[in-house]
């Protein structure tokens, strides 16, 4: 009798994890007594950040079907999810430009490439991605929840997490990969941080590693610095 292999379920329960730490921590800190003068409060703030990257990563896990493996329902709805959370982006536009940017990545039709420098190519990448739907949806969430909790947390810990994401996501698995000349025999046109798994992690879950990624984009980001050699 052939045995059949057991489904790999550490993709869902990685984004479980990220998805719902993300939702308690923000609605542990959105009622924190806020200290400027405490280091704790920015420690929050970057914690928040980087599971606010997290859940973009579990997105574009998804977006190459391996958030849950061989199950496309339930990786399309965690892609779907994580992608909502993170500022109301929208899976179903993301996919076809994330895939069209393997395609052709570092060329005039690659919807994440911009010849320049760092603020006009972080310009370029906003406007492929975000819509007035997001914006409207963000002022009219802003709107509740500062009628539920102080300003100042929902402006540290609900939207400045978020904009440094973008930041975050936009330097470490955009600009600094792809910016500049690449050898001829680069094929992928991408770069790759120097071999450094805490800071690979820390900075955006392994996608320092990009060359790799796009070598292997079926591998998920917490298989991704297997490959750094």
């Amino acid at each position: 009798m052939i045995k059949t292999a057991r489904k790999d379920n550490r993709g869902i329960v990685i984004a479980a994890v990220i998805i719902t730490g993300w939702f308690l921590l923000l609605a542990y800190l959105l009622q924190l007594p806020v200290s400027f003068s405490s280091p704790i409060t920015y420690l929050f703030v970057l914690l928040q950040t980087h599971l606010y990257t997290g859940m973009f990563i579990t997105a574009h896990d998804a977006m190459h079907g391996v958030a849950a493996p061989g199950r496309p329902g339930l990786n399309k709805a965690i892609g779907t999810v994580a992608a909502f959370l993170f500022a109301y982006n929208w899976y179903p536009r993301l996919l076809p430009r994330h895939h069209q940017h393997h395609r052709h990545v570092a060329t005039e039709h690659d919807p994440d490439y911009h010849q320049g420098s760092f603020w006009p190519w972080y310009l370029s990448f906003l406007k492929q991605y975000i819509t007035w739907w997001q914006l409207l949806l963000m002022a009219i969430t802003f709107n509740v929840l500062k009628f539920f909790f102080p300003l100042e947390n929902v402006v540290l810990f609900w939207m400045l997490p978020a904009i440094l994401a973008t930041f975050q996501l936009f330097y470490f698995g955009t600009y600094q990969p792809h910016k500049g000349e690449h050898a001829p025999h680069n094929r992928h046109k991408s770069g790759t941080q120097p071999k450094n798994h805490i800071w690979a992690f820390l900075s955006c879950y392994f996608f320092g590693y990009h060359y790799e990624h796009h070598e292997k984009p079926y591998l998920p980001w917490w298989k991704l610095y297997k490959e750094k050699s």
